[in-house]
């Protein structure tokens, strides 16, 4: 199974790539302010994953059957681990994810820290499973216990954006409800995943019941055909459907994040400065690389021009760079790709009439390592588009980077109207000094998480759960949520007299009906006298009528 888990090496950002020759298929990672390839991953053949499936289930019996407390002691033991190596990892993940460094650590490396901590303290409670009397009337002899168990393995697709903190925020509560895990993290950011990988090795987990499968979409696909009990997918509306159809052909659950075009509305009493200081930092931060993002702002009319002066302030100090440099806010964008997409974004905008209001890009090149010139093709400068058209692409599809369109509402009732006529349903937010008035607007807002004078944050918090409505996915992850998510119930009805026959068993006849009829009267009818008058009929079909023959 080497080729299947790959653990890196402590050197692993210094050393020259895997394999010399690229493969269809490869993982690779690369620095994306310079391009330059910092290691390839060989692909997981299907034959691969399908053996990692069968490695990670002869392993997860036996990892489901130890005491809970030696599962929270390995999510303890991680987080000791991530905590020491917090430094290292984010750096590890600046390089491959091009983040500032401040935002490594935080979103990524504390992050993580947080959901460690969390799952070792709420999942003991989670799992507690007491016996219960029954509820009903009629099953009161009964008694009733409902378990949760793991699925078996799970099979966890993450994605390149916050490569770490997402398959961790997955994988730790699956593995400690129980489960094996099977990740295929992004071909673009495949060290991130690998390093995850380490860490919980370093943990102590035992090995099989978690493997990075590397590759590209081949290897997810081959992945939702393994003989898995459960997809994780975080990705794009196209992919996830491709996911979903995989999962349903094999009648296995699935849950799905499959990214947003998040609204924020400004309203007119909000305080303007930490509107637009809130926003640009939840657009632009990770180079507006970000699902929960707001990517639509609708502005009161009362106070869009002063709201725009703010924004424009906050938007052209931003300072834009390798995320290696701790002076960077904005990094590059992963891929130069990505950038060409969101220029085509741009340009239909401003080619109808938008207006772009724009930060400064640093020097078009900048020296690689080996002396050669880069172009910087990847960076974007944070953008703020005005005057948009109703119709507009950046309105209606997800930009994925520093792009943010802003537009004037004449109130709160067209910003929610606005808000909600997209195919997306996410996240939001509502920036407003009444907060109550904020909170009943978030009533109405169709999305998994409104925010009131905050963006993003909701994402990493460990008790939030995370996901959406419409297209932008399906289950939830984070919070006592994702540990539902990774288990299914079963119940056990034990009676508490065995002895004794059931009023409901066959001997059927006028006397039993009624009194079965006596007993719905007693249970349900809503006039108290009818119930009382209803208990001889009754005692009389239990004492008289179900005599066993």
């Amino acid at each position: 199974m080497a080729t299947v888990i790959h653990p890196s090496p402590p050197d692993h950002l210094t050393t020259p790539a895997t394999a010399s020759v690229a493969t269809p298929g490869d993982a690779e990672s690369r620095d994306p302010a310079t391009g330059e390839l910092l290691r390839r991953y060989p692909a997981a053949t299907r034959e691969q994953v399908f053996a990692a499936a069968a490695a990670a289930r002869a392993a997860q019996g036996e990892w489901a059957a130890q005491p809970l407390a030696i599962r929270v002691r390995m999510l303890r033991r991680f987080h000791e681990t991530l905590y020491n190596r917090r430094r290292e990892i984010a750096g590890a993940l600046t390089r491959e994810n091009g983040k500032p460094a401040a935002e490594a650590l935080a979103s990524e490396v504390a992050t993580v820290l947080d959901f460690a901590r969390y799952y070792a303290e709420q999942t003991p409670g989670f799992l507690r499973a007491p016996w219960a009397g029954a509820w009903s009337l009629g099953m009161k002899r009964k008694r009733v216990r409902v378990v949760r168990e793991p699925f078996g393995v799970i099979g966890v697709i993450s994605p390149w954006n916050y490569p770490f903190m997402l398959s961790a925020a997955i994988a730790l509560p699956a593995l400690v409800t129980g489960n094996a895990v099977l990740l295929k993290p992004s071909e673009l950011t495949p060290t991130s995943g690998a390093l995850l990988g380490e860490l919980l090795l370093e943990a102590g987990l035992p090995r099989d019941l978690f493997m990075v499968l590397q590759g590209s979409g081949a290897t997810g696909g081959a992945l939702c055909d393994a003989p898995v009990d459960k997809i994780f997918f975080t990705g794009s509306v196209a992919t996830g459907r491709k996911v979903a159809v995989a999962c349903a052909t094999r009648l296995i659950p699935c849950a799905l994040e499959l990214g947003g075009s998040d609204a924020a509305i400004v309203l007119a009493d909000a305080d303007l400065s930490h509107a637009a200081s809130g926003i640009a930092w939840g657009r632009f931060s990770n180079a507006g690389q970000t699902c929960v993002a707001p990517k639509r702002v609708y502005v009161e009319a009362a106070v869009y021009d002063e709201f725009i002066g703010a924004l424009g302030r906050v938007v052209r100090a931003l300072r834009v760079g390798p995320g290696a440099s701790v002076d960077t806010d904005v990094g590059p964008l992963l891929r130069p790709e990505a950038a060409d997409r969101l220029r085509a974004q741009r340009d239909e905008a401003v080619g109808r009439g938008a207006t772009a209001v724009a930060s400064s890009l640093p020097e078009a090149t900048t020296p690689r390592a080996d002396g050669a010139p880069e172009t910087r093709s990847g960076f974007f400068a944070p953008t703020v588009l005005l005057n948009v058209p109703a119709d507009a692409r950046v309105l209606h599809e997800e930009t994925f980077g520093p792009l943010l369109p802003v537009v004037k509402v004449s109130d709160a009732d067209e910003a929610v109207a606005l808000a909600n006529a997209s195919e997306f349903g996410l996240a939001a937010s509502i920036w407003s000094r009444d907060t109550q008035r904020a909170a009943a607007l978030a009533s109405r807002i169709d999305a998994g998480c409104v925010l009131v004078n905050d963006a993003i944050v909701a994402a990493g918090m460990p008790d939030v759960p995370h996901g959406g409505v419409k297209q932008s996915g399906i289950g939830r992850t984070h919070g006592i949520a994702g540990l539902e998510e990774c288990v299914r119930t079963k119940a056990t009805v034990t009676e508490r007299f065995p002895g004794l026959p059931q009023p409901w068993w066959f001997g059927y006849g006028r006397e039993h009906l009624a009194g079965l009829e006596a007993f719905v009267e007693l249970a349900h009818a809503a006039n108290g006298f009818a119930r009382l008058r209803a208990i001889p009929r009754l005692v009389r079909m239990l004492m008289v009528a179900r005599r066993p023959r």
